[in-house]
Protein backbone atom coordinates (compact mmCIF):
# COMPACT_ATOMS: atom_id res chain seq x y z
CA UNK A 1 0.00 0.00 0.00
CA UNK A 2 1.59 3.21 -0.76
CA UNK A 3 1.27 6.74 -0.55
CA UNK A 4 0.33 8.20 -3.76
CA UNK A 5 0.25 6.11 -6.83
CA UNK A 6 1.35 7.48 -10.39
CA UNK A 7 -0.99 10.26 -11.66
CA UNK A 8 -2.21 8.16 -14.51
CA UNK A 9 -3.77 5.82 -12.45
CA UNK A 10 -7.37 5.31 -12.11
CA UNK A 11 -7.54 5.70 -8.63
CA UNK A 12 -5.33 7.66 -6.48
CA UNK A 13 -4.08 6.15 -3.23
CA UNK A 14 -2.93 7.95 -0.74
CA UNK A 15 -2.27 7.08 2.94
CA UNK A 16 -2.86 5.23 5.31
CA UNK A 17 -2.39 7.93 7.54
CA UNK A 18 -3.21 8.51 11.01
CA UNK A 19 -5.09 5.02 10.59
CA UNK A 20 -6.94 6.42 7.21
CA UNK A 21 -6.46 5.32 3.41
CA UNK A 22 -7.70 7.91 0.79
CA UNK A 23 -9.46 6.40 -2.18
CA UNK A 24 -9.62 8.63 -5.00
CA UNK A 25 -10.97 7.83 -8.23
CA UNK A 26 -9.14 9.48 -11.03
CA UNK A 27 -10.90 8.98 -14.60
CA UNK A 28 -11.94 13.29 -14.65
CA UNK A 29 -12.49 13.02 -18.41
CA UNK A 30 -15.03 11.14 -18.19
CA UNK A 31 -16.90 12.39 -14.84
CA UNK A 32 -15.06 9.03 -12.86
CA UNK A 33 -17.33 6.23 -14.87
CA UNK A 34 -16.33 3.19 -13.85
CA UNK A 35 -14.74 1.50 -16.05
CA UNK A 36 -14.13 -2.45 -16.01
CA UNK A 37 -10.07 -1.51 -14.79
CA UNK A 38 -11.61 0.70 -12.40
CA UNK A 39 -13.86 -1.74 -10.26
CA UNK A 40 -10.91 -4.14 -10.71
CA UNK A 41 -8.57 -1.74 -9.29
CA UNK A 42 -10.83 -0.68 -6.44
CA UNK A 43 -11.42 -4.07 -5.78
CA UNK A 44 -8.40 -4.87 -5.02
CA UNK A 45 -7.38 -2.13 -3.09
CA UNK A 46 -10.14 -2.66 -0.55
CA UNK A 47 -8.77 -6.40 -0.95
CA UNK A 48 -5.52 -5.30 0.59
CA UNK A 49 -7.05 -2.52 2.83
CA UNK A 50 -8.85 -5.40 4.96
CA UNK A 51 -5.67 -6.96 5.79
CA UNK A 52 -3.25 -4.44 6.05
CA UNK A 53 -3.63 -3.14 9.98
CA UNK A 54 -2.43 0.00 9.45
CA UNK A 55 -5.63 0.57 7.88
CA UNK A 56 -8.49 1.39 10.64
CA UNK A 57 -10.58 3.21 8.20
CA UNK A 58 -10.89 3.95 3.96
CA UNK A 59 -12.02 7.52 3.06
CA UNK A 60 -13.41 7.36 -0.67
CA UNK A 61 -13.75 10.27 -2.74
CA UNK A 62 -13.75 11.21 -6.80
CA UNK A 63 -12.33 14.42 -5.60
CA UNK A 64 -13.46 18.31 -5.38
CA UNK A 65 -16.04 17.99 -8.96
CA UNK A 66 -17.89 14.85 -9.28
CA UNK A 67 -17.98 11.75 -7.54
CA UNK A 68 -18.78 9.67 -10.20
CA UNK A 69 -21.29 9.14 -12.96
CA UNK A 70 -22.18 6.08 -13.19
CA UNK A 71 -20.65 3.03 -15.43
CA UNK A 72 -18.64 3.63 -18.53
CA UNK A 73 -21.71 3.51 -21.25
CA UNK A 74 -19.09 2.92 -23.99
CA UNK A 75 -18.54 -0.37 -22.54
CA UNK A 76 -22.09 -1.09 -21.81
CA UNK A 77 -22.44 -1.63 -25.59
CA UNK A 78 -20.19 -5.21 -25.42
CA UNK A 79 -20.38 -6.52 -21.50
CA UNK A 80 -21.89 -9.78 -22.07
CA UNK A 81 -25.32 -10.43 -20.13
CA UNK A 82 -23.51 -13.37 -18.26
CA UNK A 83 -20.18 -14.62 -17.71
CA UNK A 84 -16.52 -12.81 -18.38
CA UNK A 85 -16.71 -9.56 -17.53
CA UNK A 86 -20.40 -8.86 -16.12
CA UNK A 87 -19.28 -11.95 -13.36
CA UNK A 88 -15.91 -10.30 -12.79
CA UNK A 89 -18.31 -6.92 -12.08
CA UNK A 90 -20.61 -8.44 -9.84
CA UNK A 91 -17.67 -10.43 -8.16
CA UNK A 92 -16.05 -7.18 -7.43
CA UNK A 93 -19.09 -5.23 -6.15
CA UNK A 94 -20.09 -8.33 -3.59
CA UNK A 95 -16.29 -8.29 -2.44
CA UNK A 96 -16.48 -4.54 -1.88
CA UNK A 97 -19.93 -4.43 -0.35
CA UNK A 98 -18.28 -7.27 2.64
CA UNK A 99 -15.40 -5.02 3.20
CA UNK A 100 -15.33 -4.87 7.19
CA UNK A 101 -13.84 -1.52 8.30
CA UNK A 102 -15.43 1.69 8.34
CA UNK A 103 -15.82 3.70 4.86
CA UNK A 104 -16.46 6.62 4.82
CA UNK A 105 -17.44 9.18 1.13
CA UNK A 106 -16.88 12.43 0.09
CA UNK A 107 -19.36 13.05 -2.82
CA UNK A 108 -19.14 16.18 -4.78
CA UNK A 109 -21.32 17.12 -7.18
CA UNK A 110 -22.52 14.01 -9.79
CA UNK A 111 -23.21 10.79 -7.53
CA UNK A 112 -25.22 8.77 -10.65
CA UNK A 113 -26.01 5.08 -11.05
CA UNK A 114 -23.37 3.16 -10.20
CA UNK A 115 -21.87 6.17 -8.50
CA UNK A 116 -24.54 6.31 -6.23
CA UNK A 117 -24.59 2.71 -5.34
CA UNK A 118 -20.66 3.04 -4.68
CA UNK A 119 -21.32 5.88 -2.14
CA UNK A 120 -24.09 3.80 -0.28
CA UNK A 121 -21.74 1.09 -0.15
CA UNK A 122 -19.76 3.44 2.51
CA UNK A 123 -21.11 3.75 6.08
CA UNK A 124 -21.36 7.29 6.23
CA UNK A 125 -21.50 9.81 3.58
CA UNK A 126 -20.23 13.07 3.49
CA UNK A 127 -21.98 15.51 1.23
CA UNK A 128 -20.80 18.92 -0.45
CA UNK A 129 -23.75 21.22 -1.04
CA UNK A 130 -23.22 20.60 -4.88
CA UNK A 131 -24.28 16.90 -4.19
CA UNK A 132 -26.64 14.91 -6.64
CA UNK A 133 -27.69 11.96 -6.50
CA UNK A 134 -29.01 10.19 -8.94
CA UNK A 135 -30.70 6.31 -10.22
CA UNK A 136 -31.01 7.33 -13.88
CA UNK A 137 -30.77 3.75 -15.47
CA UNK A 138 -33.84 3.61 -17.35
CA UNK A 139 -33.16 6.34 -19.58
CA UNK A 140 -31.03 3.74 -21.00
CA UNK A 141 -34.06 0.99 -20.84
CA UNK A 142 -32.58 -0.58 -17.75
CA UNK A 143 -32.66 -0.50 -14.03
CA UNK A 144 -30.09 -0.11 -11.09
CA UNK A 145 -28.48 -3.38 -10.87
CA UNK A 146 -25.35 -3.15 -8.27
CA UNK A 147 -27.74 -2.92 -5.19
CA UNK A 148 -29.74 0.63 -6.15
CA UNK A 149 -33.12 -0.99 -6.22
CA UNK A 150 -32.53 -2.79 -2.78
CA UNK A 151 -30.45 -0.18 -0.47
CA UNK A 152 -31.92 3.27 -1.82
CA UNK A 153 -35.27 2.31 -0.69
CA UNK A 154 -33.97 1.31 2.51
CA UNK A 155 -32.31 4.70 2.84
CA UNK A 156 -35.11 6.97 1.82
CA UNK A 157 -38.40 5.04 1.49
CA UNK A 158 -40.92 3.67 -1.12
CA UNK A 159 -42.09 6.60 -2.60
CA UNK A 160 -38.68 8.71 -3.21
CA UNK A 161 -37.08 5.90 -4.60
CA UNK A 162 -40.10 5.15 -7.27
CA UNK A 163 -39.44 8.99 -8.36
CA UNK A 164 -35.78 8.93 -8.27
CA UNK A 165 -35.69 5.45 -10.09
CA UNK A 166 -38.56 5.55 -12.32
CA UNK A 167 -38.81 8.97 -13.13
CA UNK A 168 -34.70 9.35 -12.82
CA UNK A 169 -34.73 12.45 -11.41
CA UNK A 170 -32.48 13.45 -9.27
CA UNK A 171 -32.26 14.50 -5.07
CA UNK A 172 -29.98 16.93 -4.07
CA UNK A 173 -27.73 17.30 -0.99
CA UNK A 174 -30.30 18.77 0.93
CA UNK A 175 -32.55 16.51 0.41
CA UNK A 176 -30.77 13.69 0.50
CA UNK A 177 -29.20 14.83 4.08
CA UNK A 178 -33.09 14.80 4.82
CA UNK A 179 -33.86 11.91 3.93
CA UNK A 180 -30.67 10.33 5.80
CA UNK A 181 -28.97 8.85 2.76
CA UNK A 182 -25.92 11.90 3.46
CA UNK A 183 -25.19 11.88 7.25
CA UNK A 184 -23.78 15.78 6.68
CA UNK A 185 -24.19 18.60 4.19
CA UNK A 186 -21.08 20.82 4.14
CA UNK A 187 -19.74 23.29 1.97
CA UNK A 188 -18.37 21.82 -1.43
CA UNK A 189 -14.64 23.23 -0.74
CA UNK A 190 -14.62 21.26 2.70
CA UNK A 191 -15.78 17.90 1.84
CA UNK A 192 -12.58 16.44 1.65
CA UNK A 193 -11.88 18.00 4.65
CA UNK A 194 -14.51 16.95 6.88
CA UNK A 195 -15.11 13.01 5.73
CA UNK A 196 -10.80 13.24 6.12
CA UNK A 197 -11.20 14.16 9.78
CA UNK A 198 -14.34 12.26 10.64
CA UNK A 199 -12.04 9.14 8.91
CA UNK A 200 -9.44 10.34 11.29
CA UNK A 201 -11.75 9.73 14.42
CA UNK A 202 -13.04 6.77 13.37
CA UNK A 203 -9.43 5.05 12.79
CA UNK A 204 -8.57 6.26 16.49
CA UNK A 205 -11.42 4.14 17.92
CA UNK A 206 -10.46 0.79 18.74
CA UNK A 207 -10.44 -1.38 15.29
CA UNK A 208 -11.55 -4.55 17.26
CA UNK A 209 -14.96 -2.73 18.21
CA UNK A 210 -15.44 -0.95 15.35
CA UNK A 211 -15.55 -3.89 12.99
CA UNK A 212 -18.00 -5.73 15.15
CA UNK A 213 -20.20 -2.73 15.68
CA UNK A 214 -20.76 -2.19 12.00
CA UNK A 215 -21.10 -5.83 11.32
CA UNK A 216 -24.10 -5.52 13.92
CA UNK A 217 -24.98 -2.20 12.66
CA UNK A 218 -25.23 -3.94 9.17
CA UNK A 219 -27.24 -6.98 9.94
CA UNK A 220 -30.29 -4.89 11.28
CA UNK A 221 -30.64 -4.94 7.40
CA UNK A 222 -31.07 -8.73 7.40
CA UNK A 223 -33.30 -9.71 10.15
CA UNK A 224 -36.07 -8.35 12.57
CA UNK A 225 -35.46 -6.73 15.68
CA UNK A 226 -35.76 -9.41 18.03
CA UNK A 227 -33.30 -11.47 15.99
CA UNK A 228 -30.86 -8.14 15.62
CA UNK A 229 -31.19 -7.92 19.43
CA UNK A 230 -30.13 -10.95 20.10
CA UNK A 231 -27.56 -10.50 17.64
CA UNK A 232 -26.17 -7.48 19.60
CA UNK A 233 -26.01 -9.01 22.57
CA UNK A 234 -23.94 -11.92 21.80
CA UNK A 235 -21.22 -9.32 19.35
CA UNK A 236 -21.17 -6.82 22.32
CA UNK A 237 -20.72 -9.68 24.79
CA UNK A 238 -17.09 -11.04 22.31
CA UNK A 239 -15.43 -7.65 22.87
CA UNK A 240 -15.88 -8.35 27.00
CA UNK A 241 -12.60 -10.76 26.71
CA UNK A 242 -10.52 -8.64 24.09
CA UNK A 243 -7.35 -7.09 25.38
CA UNK A 244 -8.52 -3.67 23.17
CA UNK A 245 -11.82 -3.64 26.12
CA UNK A 246 -9.16 -4.44 29.43
CA UNK A 247 -7.18 -1.38 27.55
CA UNK A 248 -10.19 1.12 26.88
CA UNK A 249 -10.85 0.66 30.62
CA UNK A 250 -8.11 1.00 32.21
CA UNK A 251 -7.15 4.09 30.35
CA UNK A 252 -10.47 5.45 31.12
CA UNK A 253 -9.63 4.99 35.41
CA UNK A 254 -6.07 6.46 34.48
CA UNK A 255 -7.01 9.05 32.46
CA UNK A 256 -4.84 8.57 29.88
CA UNK A 257 -5.27 7.91 25.83
CA UNK A 258 -5.63 3.86 25.16
CA UNK A 259 -3.20 2.08 22.94
CA UNK A 260 -5.35 0.50 20.55
CA UNK A 261 -4.24 -3.33 19.49
CA UNK A 262 -7.17 -4.57 17.69
CA UNK A 263 -7.30 -7.75 19.85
Amino acid sequence: MTSKTQSDSEILVDGPTDGVLTLTLNRPQVKNAFSNTLLELLRTLFRDAAHNDDVRCVMLTGGPEVFAAGSDISQLQTRPMYGGDADARFANWDEMERFPKPVVAAVNGYALGGGCELAMLADIIVAGDTAKFGLPELRLGLFPGLGGTQRFIRQVGKSVAMKVILAAEFIDAAEAHRLGLAAEVVPAAETIARATALATKIAAMPPLAARVAKETILQAYETHLGAGLAYERKSNLSLYPSADKAEGVAAFLEKRKPNWQGK
